[in-house]
């Protein structure tokens, strides 16, 4: 109510009139008015005290913290509750036969109806048993009382027996029922005991309860997705239902109407879905007329339908007829790092060549993903800057923990990334130049010749097993040999040119560096010879065809095209699934699809995709550290010394016994002089060679042949420059 208002009034006296001479008209004099002055009235305003109270109550209320906690509460309310309705239906289920019930209709939806018949037999099992355990109770408390009786009847009897032989021993009559008393005593205690026990238990057991129903109801049990994590909210569970919807909308006709004209709203074409370490994993049945390609190719659609981003889904092809398997990942999963290094956390970790795995990182199920190492040609593949030389280099520092292996390693990027493998290895390259190069080949010409002497020494021992294990600890001449050549492509790609004009790199038989990776690949395992690559951009000039394909386990990085992709790991595995060319550039370093013998696969299974541990330059030293105090010290060489030069030039002369020889018996005639060397050369490279030194292949009657002529003149003149080379 306001307050009454106050009134002043005001009256202003009027003065005599008069006329003066400047008088100033009536009109123009203002006019006096008599009024009442009323003073503003205003409303009660309310204390500063209490809007600043009032001010702070509502920042508390709606502070993040505040709701934080308010979310928290009701989220650990609700896995309580939840958790008492799943302790409730299993306690449910296991008095009754729902869960048999459930099972026989989840088959018969699915057409399995022998499972369903199984289930209606356990069905009928458990009723039975569950009859006569009902029974049994019946008589229960029949048998507890006479078991209480004849218990109390031998306890007595043997306590009182006791207590005769006390009394005899001790001549103590009164020692007669001593044992009796000592049992009531106890008896006393125990009661003693449990009621403290029990009064403990009263206010212990509701705790207890409450939580396990929140145990419970947090592991299996469902709460709204608002009160989750925001982190676990935005992840949506992956249900039949979301499933047969996004294969219906990918655009397939045939497969929509298929779908559609299921009556059992398409349950038929999916497995069970099964947790499979970070996501979880699904078989496709497809219908008659699509094909497991159209599904390949709508990856990205199929992704997005299913609420996820394209690396998120992994397809590939069991081995069940017109089936894909589909794996799902947990939205944001595999941004997430997978932890260190077996090799960094375990100070005390060793290495077998032949029986050990090389712990390389985790599958997308979150296993432990590891490779056989023994007798294992390697070769590793991707884009720059995606992890190559890391993922190489942590098998390498696996197996270095071997004493009895030996490396002999060509790193032809030269920035340090091998340097802690001095005094480690016995050779350690480090370069980018045609002088790198020319020592990565003298060193893998090396190894060609150290197999060569192994084939022979294992043929005069007898070895019906090829090199054993104790062969390998006992003999130097058989120890473990692992030549690795990083940034292999540079080798490839030399246009380096040696005295006998054959070229250091390049794709063709004449090429030395590929010549020696070639024999070591088709003999070298069998002698504890092996050879790993690292390579960039796998192309028929980075990398030969017969090079790529001589490895036994081939992984591959992220790739920019399908094409790429099949040059790495071959056709059949990118074609069963594998796709290095969908992994993110930048992103998904480390992550490398792997297929071969040394990694282990499932049934029907062409390649796995692997999450490796990424060791740094630091924590590799310390592993090389660890690796030398097992193992003699070794002064590492940077180079090695060129081995004897084969005259190719000289050899062919020598194999020409008329004026002209057709080209193809002097193929035959260098093959049979040195199978190693000649065995895999074609027309092209003796037309190439002979063509370099001025002696080229010519037609005679329709046919290639050499001139014999020209091969002595292409002598001749090569001794004229060696002489004035000499005399300058």
């Amino acid at each position: 109510m306001l307050p009454p208002a106050r009134f002043e009034r005001l009256t202003i006296p009027s003065a005599p009139r008069t006329e003066p001479a400047d008088a100033v008209p009536e009109d123009a004099i203002p006019r006096v008015v008599e009024g009442e002055v009323v003073q503003a009235c205003t409303k009660p305003v309310r204390p500063r005290v209490h809007r600043r109270a009032a001010a702070r109550v509502h920042h508390v209320a709606t502070h993040p913290r505040t709701r934080a906690a308010g979310l928290l509460a009701v989220r650990h309310g609700m896995y309580t509750a939840a958790g008492a309705r799943v302790l409730a239906k299993r306690a449910w289920e296991s008095r009754t036969t729902s869960r048999h019930q459930r099972m026989i209709r989840t088959a018969e939806e699915l057409g399995q109806h022998d499972v369903a018949a199984e289930w209606e037999q356990r069905a009928a099992q458990f009723r039975a048993s569950r009859h006569q355990r009902r029974m049994d109770l019946l008589h229960a408390p029949l048998r507890l009382a006479k078991a209480l009786l004849w218990s109390l009847a031998i306890g007595t009897g043997s306590l009182l027996l006791t207590g005769v032989i006390l009394a005899i021993a001790q001549k103590q009559p009164r020692d007669l029922l001593l044992p009796l008393f000592f049992a009531i005593v106890i008896v006393r205690d125990l009661v003693v005991i449990a009621a403290v026990v029990f009064g403990i238990g009263v206010y212990l057991a509701p705790v207890l309860i409450l939580l396990s129903f929140w145990r419970a109801g947090q592991q299996g049990g469902t709460v709204p997705r608002w009160v989750l994590p925001e982190t676990e909210r935005t992840t949506e569970a992956i249900t039949p239902s979301i499933v047969v919807v996004a294969l219906r909308d990918l655009g397939i006709s045939q497969l929509k109407k298929s779908i559609q004209a299921m009556s059992d709203s398409a349950a038929q074409m999916l497995s069970l879905i099964r947790p499979a370490g970070c996501g979880v994993e699904v078989d496709v049945t497809l219908p008659s007329g699509v094909s497991t390609d159209e599904i390949q190719n709508r990856r990205r659609k199929l992704a997005e339908n299913l609420g996820r981003h394209e690396h998120e889904l992994f397809i590939t092809i069991p081995p069940a007829p017109r089936t894909v398997r589909l794996w799902i990942a947990d939205s944001g999963a595999l941004d997430e790092p997978i932890g260190a290094s077996p090799l960094v956390v375990d100070p005390d970790l060793t290495a077998d060549y032949y029986d050990g795995r090389a712990p390389w990182g985790q599958d997308l199920r979150g296993d432990l993903a590891s490779l056989s190492l023994f007798q294992m040609h390697i070769l590793v593949t991707g884009l720059s800057n995606q992890g190559k030389t890391a993922a190489l280099r942590a098998l390498a520092l696996w197996l270095a923990l071997d004493p009895f292996v030996e490396f002999r390693i060509a790193d032809l990027k030269g920035v340090g990334d091998w340097r802690m493998f001095l005094g480690l290895a016995t050779v350690l390259i480090q370069g980018p130049t045609d002088e790198h190069v020319m020592a990565a080949t003298h060193m893998a010409e090396a190894g060609v010749e150290e197999m060569e002497r192994r084939i022979a020494l294992v043929e005069q021992s007898g070895s019906n097993k090829g090199i054993t294990r104790d062969m390998a600890h006992t003999d130097l001449n058989f120890r473990p040999l692992v030549f690795v050549v990083d940034e292999a492509q540079v080798a490839y790609g030399s246009p380096a040119v040696g005295p006998d004009k054959r070229p250091y790199g390049g794709k063709r038989a004449t090429s030395r560096y590929f010549r020696a990776v070639k024999a070591i690949h088709d003999q070298g395992r069998a002698v504890n010879v092996t050879i790993w690559e690292g390579t960039q951009d796998p192309t028929d000039e980075n990398l030969p065809k017969r090079s790529r394909e001589g490895n036994h386990i081939r992984a591959s990085l992220a790739l920019g095209t399908e094409q790429q992709s099949k040059m790495a790991l071959g056709d059949a595995p990118v074609d069963a699934g594998a796709a290095p060319h969908k992994l993110r550039q930048g992103l998904d370093k480390g992550t490398l699809v792997v297929a071969g013998s040394g990694v282990e696969l499932a049934p029907g299974q062409v390649s796995k995709t692997i999450r490796t541990h990424y060791i740094n330059g630091d924590e590799a030293a310390a592993i090389a550290d660890r690796a030398k105090e097992r193992r003699t010290a070794v002064d590492t060489a940077s180079q090695v010394a060129e081995g004897e030069q084969i005259d190719h030039l000289q050899n062919i002369a020598d194999v020409l016994d008329a004026p002209r020889v057709r080209t193809q018996i002097v193929l035959q005639r260098l093959a049979e002089r040195n199978r190693a060397e000649y065995a895999d050369w074609t027309f092209t490279d003796l037309k190439t060679f002979l063509t370099d030194v001025g002696a080229e292949p010519r037609k005679s009657d329709g046919v290639m042949v050499v001139d014999r002529q020209l091969v002595l003149d292409a002598l001749a003149n090569r001794a004229l420059e060696e002489a004035d080379d000499y005399d300058e």
